[in-house]
């Protein structure tokens, strides 16, 4: 994992988030129960939950693994925006399915993302992304402060897809 573009690898799976970074927390309920995250779980890891929420994904594993190489793209055409990244974590546990990703060489931003579904002791299940990042190219520096908007936006735009897919 020496592509990564930034140093604080796995820093999405503790606390507290690196400084010098914009941070990124959203939770969004999907459901409840055990075959609710059971579902959100295999969505989320298998790069499902990316590709029906429109976003594309090529991988050079069918599954989250740390090492697996993901190219997120977004956009159409000439304003398709590409976004290398590898997974750096993986979480398979009773109550916690999800991964984290990291930047490499050509992502816009620098920083790590993860995501996971979580069963809590009421019995809900949430979708959480948590990340940290900062722009290193002219479009996401140019993008300033929308950026984190156009962040959110995207995270609910997951959150719903996640919500139908584990809910069937």
């Amino acid at each position: 994992m020496t592509d990564l573009t930034y140093p604080e690898v796995g820093a999405t799976g503790r606390s507290p988030l690196p400084p010098g970074y914009d941070h990124l927390h959203e939770e969004l309920p999907i459901g409840r129960g055990r075959a609710v995250l059971a579902a959100a779980g295999e969505a989320i890891t298998t790069f499902r939950m990316h590709r029906a929420a429109g976003t594309g994904i090529r991988s050079d594993a069918p599954r989250a693994a740390p090492g697996v190489a993901v190219e997120v793209s977004l956009g159409v055409g000439p304003l398709r925006l590409r976004a290398p990244c590898r997974v750096v974590w993986t979480a398979d546990e009773a109550d916690r399915i999800g991964f984290a990703y990291g930047t490499r060489e050509g992502h816009p931003e620098c920083g790590e993302e993860a995501f996971q579904a979580e069963l809590r002791d009421d019995g809900t299940v949430w979708f959480t992304v948590t990340a940290f990042s900062r722009p290193v190219r002219a479009v996401t520096r140019l993008g300033g402060p929308l950026v984190p908007v156009f962040q959110r936006l995207y995270v609910r735009r997951l959150g719903r897809t996640l919500r139908r897919l584990a809910n069937g």
